[in-house]
This record gives C-alpha cells, sequence and structure tokens, in this order.
C-alpha cells in the first residue's frame, strides 16, 4: 500500500498529559501512608504526593510507585533491581521488555519531579501527521511509513530494518508506539519514547511511503 504522509508538528515533552488520575494520586498516597485525601483537587493531590514521598528515600519511593503500577507485570526481585537502577538509568529506554517501556516512562518521570532530578530525565516524543489513504492505519503501518523519511541511524530503523520491509513480523509496533490516536480528517498523533523517535531525525516534511505487509510463508 502506497501513502502520502506530512508531519505537521513533533515535539519532545518530559510528561505525558493524563499520565496518572486523581484516582492514582489517592491510591499512591495512601501507600506512601498519607490517607483521607480523597476531596482534595488534583493540584492538591500533586503537593501532597510531593510530600509524602519525600519521606522516604528514592529507592524505596520508587519500589512503591513500581509495585502499584507494575505488580501485575513485574515480581519482587525486579522491583528491587529496577527501581535501583532508575537511579542511575533511563529505564524507560533501557528495560528488555520494551513493552513496559511506556509505564516505567511515567513511573520515571513522577519521581524525577518528585526529587528535583534525582532521577534521570527522559524523554517522549510526539507527532501530528496526516496520512492518506486514510485506511486500515496501525502502529506498524506508521513506522513502516517513517521509516522513509527518519535518519539512517535511528534505533527503530537498526534493530527492525527486516520488520520494517515487511519481511518478519512486526508486532514491536505495540511497544514501540505508546499511543496512535485518530484526531480528524486524516490526521492522527502519534506518542512514543525519544529513544525510539527523535524530533531531529526526521529528513522530509511531506513524502511518499511503499508500506509492506509481512505475509507469512505457507507450510
Amino acid at each position: 500500500m502506497k501513502y502520502h504522509i506530512i508531519i505537521t508538528k513533533v515535539k519532545t515533552v518530559d510528561e505525558l498529559k493524563n499520565a496518572w488520575t486523581d484516582d492514582d494520586y489517592v491510591a499512591l498516597l495512601n501507600q506512601f501512608g498519607l490517607e483521607d485525601a480523597g476531596n482534595a483537587t488534583t493540584p492538591e493531590l500533586l503537593e501532597l504526593l510531593a510530600m509524602a514521598i519525600s519521606d522516604f528515600e528514592p529507592e524505596e519511593a520508587a519500589a512503591i510507585v513500581l509495585n502499584y503500577k507494575l505488580s501485575d507485570h513485574l515480581n519482587e526481585n525486579q522491583i528491587a533491581q529496577i527501581s535501583h537502577e532508575m537511579l542511575l538509568d533511563k529505564i524507560s529506554e533501557e528495560y528488555a521488555d520494551i513493552s513496559l517501556h511506556h509505564q516505567l516512562f511515567n513511573i520515571n518521570q513522577l519521581l524525577y519531579k518528585a526529587y528535583n532530578g534525582s532521577f534521570p530525565s527522559a524523554k517522549a516524543t510526539i507527532v501530528e501527521f496526516e496520512i492518506t489513504p486514510n485506511k486500515d492505519i496501525t502502529k506498524e503501518v506508521v513506522l513502516k511509513a517513517f521509516d522513509k523519511t527518519l535518519a539512517n541511524n535511528n534505533v527503530i530503523k537498526r534493530l527492525f530494518s527486516k520488520q520494517l520491509a515487511g519481511k518478519e513480523e512486526f508486532d514491536e509496533a505495540e511497544s514501540i508506539v505508546w499511543d496512535l490516536t485518530a484526531d480528524e480528517n486524516n490526521s492522527y498523533i502519534l506518542t512514543t519514547s525519544e529513544y525510539w523517535i527523535s524530533k531531529d531525525e526526521f529528513k522530509d516534511a511531506e513524502f511518499d511511503a511503499n508500506v509492506i505487509e509481512f505475509e507469512p510463508e505457507d507450510d
């Protein structure tokens, strides 16, 4: 399938809107030992959470937030290890299971702000674009289309060249693209890590791309 793409805006952010809800903040406050905050406004909840977190060592706080958000995916030993590594490295870019990168980013940035920079700051990339024809647009299709314009040293191109070319299945696209939202008409908004796509890696703002779907061989 051949697509025409126009990149209308690319920006780098250090937090994602709606990553945390008020219910999340209340639950975290309970985890940090501060209860009865259910009627507080969002700014008040954030202020209370910052105060509650500050009573804990960074590694302890990281373990609490990781357990709250990812206990269904990580065991106790993994949480202990990640809570230590988060203070040293951008774990949301380096953790082996890329399906957890999105949540690890949100956790990292919450802790980064709570501790005024004790944790390394990670970045996310938000791409606004138009694509035609507006048909069967998936995360995989968009990444394959973007392959035409991304710089040769882009990490997706280096790690997944066969998948981008349609020679192998590209299941990883679901984890690489954190969110793909249809806006209006033929417009979409894509969110991913700066590790996967950075703002300065786009060579062309308007281009055509031929997307090749993977077709498994018959037995």
